[in-house]
């Protein structure tokens, strides 16, 4: 199912529409998800900033040259990262998942981030900061599928945006030329789970979605 739902799209496109996708974990402390608001496109060989560059292969980066639906995570700077395999065998893109905003296990979530927090969307508004909420801190899901693992994604369950945000990627080293500055990060406008949102931008009736499905749909602790 996911291999022919992402690679009938171009990975830009796609990393649009998994905005208000549902992710969902079923984790040793029981089921935790939250729906995606913010994402960044990696686009493979041409790519400056993606770890394929210029068809750069190793153990590390191997899940990008599996099918899409792939789960792809690395790490950097003592952060654990999620990505997503958009494209087929041997085109390695992906999606990073940058901001979740917390459906069910809020206070699991919470308890897992072990820390507290200025704010309750510094929660999961970043792409390190998801991945402890959700309490993955290990590479045993790289290389699974989104399809078959505890960690899912539902095409179905979904809200939709407002309106969608295209900016550059965070980040990203000057020295990558018109790459540092490429509009591939996209996400829901005025959701406060975005990094790094101004609070004066935040939208906090309904966090960016239309309303009717936002105010159905409420935070499961």
């Amino acid at each position: 199912m996911f291999a022919g739902y992402f690679e009938q799209a171009d990975t830009v496109t796609l990393a649009k529409r998994l905005l208000g996708k549902q992710l969902f974990y079923q984790s040793p402390a029981g089921l935790l998800s939250g729906y995606i608001v913010e994402t960044e496109a990696y686009l493979g060989q041409s790519d400056q900033a993606a770890h394929a560059f210029g068809g750069h292969r190793s153990a590390k980066n191997e899940a990008l040259y599996h099918e899409a639906g792939t789960i792809y995570i690395y790490t950097i700077y003592g952060q654990f990262l999620l990505n997503l395999i958009t494209q087929a065998v041997g085109v390695p893109q992906g999606i990073l998942i940058r901001g979740l905003e917390p459906h069910y296990g809020l206070k699991q979530m919470q308890a897992n981030r072990r820390r507290t927090l200025k704010s309750a969307f510094e929660l999961t508004n970043g792409p390190g900061k998801l991945m402890k909420a959700l309490g993955i801190q290990s590479l045993d899901l790289n290389l699974a599928s989104f399809e078959t693992s505890p960690l899912t994604l539902s095409l179905t369950a979904v809200k939709r945006p407002q309106a969608i945000v295209a900016a550059p990627r965070i980040g990203i080293n000057k020295n990558k030329g018109n790459w540092e500055s490429a509009p591939l990060r996209f996400y829901v406008a005025h959701n406060p789970y975005v990094s790094k949102m101004p609070r004066r931008q935040m939208d906090l009736t309904n966090y960016g979605w239309q309303a009717s499905l936002r105010n159905s749909d409420q935070v499961q602790s």
